[in-house]
């Protein structure tokens, strides 16, 4: 019993310290955009932006974002570990199988990244889904490579916490695969919710496929491939989209 308390205590501190966090400002943001003046349609959400018009300035800002973003994923990995047990082995997240995870990443891609996509177009021709803009590609030398960082911590920090680690800790009090399944799959989308109802739609049929995969392959490392190439997608592709499909991709105009 005392360990079932300490491990609800420690959730509760992770989530309350990462993605958890996230999800109850997102709810914030969407009360705040569906009560402003501006209808849904015509609003934006930035992501990946400048952070100072000096250059040096910027760099370190976007680069230390990536860093300590990056400090939840080892404290969680931290708490996963026990003498003679890896926490690296135990959520499947290493390389031990790089061709397959690889694989199968790429598969979770192309089931996950068209539906993603024709989602999120819906959205925003149906008008419940905000316009997201992401950072110019060609601001600096380092914008791309600070974009497939922060791709990767973006990764990590999902499928890491809201996957490995949650699952793990569900399973160890008690809870059953699918209601992990779906608590998980409606946190992710939660966290998701400031760009609109699309993404948070898209995002929790995400988190099922995932923590389905998850329960079967027992490894968070193709989850980490799939979505680091989905935000790669999204951060690298979505501003070509934007050139190429305006109507549906570009910001609406001051």
């Amino acid at each position: 019993m005392q360990r079932a308390v300490r491990l609800r205590i420690e959730v509760a501190i992770v989530l309350a310290l990462s993605l958890g966090a996230s999800a109850v400002y997102s709810i914030v943001s969407i009360v705040a955009r569906l009560t402003a003046d501006t209808p849904l349609s015509q609003q934006s959400a930035a992501i990946n932006q400048s952070r100072s018009s000096r250059e040096w300035l910027d760099f370190t800002y976007q680069f230390l974002d990536v860093v300590f973003g990056l400090a939840v994923v080892a404290l969680v990995l931290y708490l996963l570990w026990r003498p003679g047990v890896d926490p690296f082995r135990r959520i499947g997240l290493d390389l031990t199988r790089p061709g397959r995870d690889a694989a199968s990443g790429l598969a979770l891609v192309a089931v996950i990244g068209v539906p993603g996509l024709a989602l999120y177009a819906a959205g925003r021709a149906l008008g419940f889904t905000v316009a997201v803009v992401p950072a110019p590609l060609d601001a600096h030398w380092w914008t791309i490579p600070i974009l497939v960082l922060a791709a990767l911590k973006a990764a990590l920090t999902e499928e890491v916490i809201v996957v490995g680690y949650l699952f793990t800790r569900l399973r160890e009090l008690g809870v059953g695969p699918w209601a992990t399944i779906l608590s998980s799959a409606v946190l992710r989308g939660t966290y998701h919710l400031y760009q609109g109802f699309g993404p948070f739609a898209g995002n929790v049929a995400m988190g099922i496929v995932f923590g389905w995969c998850y329960t079967r392959w027992g490894r968070t490392m193709p989850l980490v491939v799939a979505h680091w190439v989905l935000d790669l997608v999204s951060f690298i592709g979505y501003p070509l989209a934007a050139m190429w499909w305006p109507a549906l991709f570009a910001p609406p105009s001051a």
